[in-house]
């Protein structure tokens, strides 16, 4: 438990936050269902539409990272116009065989360029001799 007071009020305010946070992300997350199954039957317009708008209130408040609405708004979209997803292929390969590595060829490229004159280093000076200190006399 944190022991000073600053610490104990931002914990208040952390859990105040996280509860106010619930009920948006919950709601996101939902209208994100509802926008899938929209989209499956064939009429998902206005579901992408709430979703969006959603998305983009939660960012504004600072729920969620605007990056990430900017992400999923698009991914609903590509969904909702009906662009097929990059699907991942899995190559499965046979056990033990090793696919082949050709070695490159190492091609000239022409004669290699002169190196740039270094400058000259200039000689480090030594500390100006300062005066012998005077001595009090007693």
């Amino acid at each position: 438990m944190a022991n000073k007071r600053s610490s104990k009020k931002d914990l208040r305010r952390i859990a105040k936050r996280r509860v106010r946070n619930q009920g948006t992300m919950t709601a996101l997350k939902t209208y994100v269902k509802k926008a899938r199954s929209a989209i499956a039957s064939g009429d998902g317009h206005a579901a992408v539409i709430t979703l969006s708008s959603a998305l983009d209130k939660a960012a504004q408040r600072g729920i969620i990272h605007k990056n990430q609405a900017a992400r999923r708004k698009s991914r609903i979209a590509r969904l909702a116009n009906g662009a097929p997803a990059a699907p991942k292929e899995v190559v499965k390969k046979a056990p033990g065989a090793k696919a082949e590595s050709k070695p490159a060829a190492r091609v000239a490229k022409g004669p290699a360029k002169p190196k740039a004159a270094a400058k000259p280093v200039a000689a480090k000076k030594s500390p100006a001799a300062k005066p012998a200190a005077k001595k009090k006399s007693e």
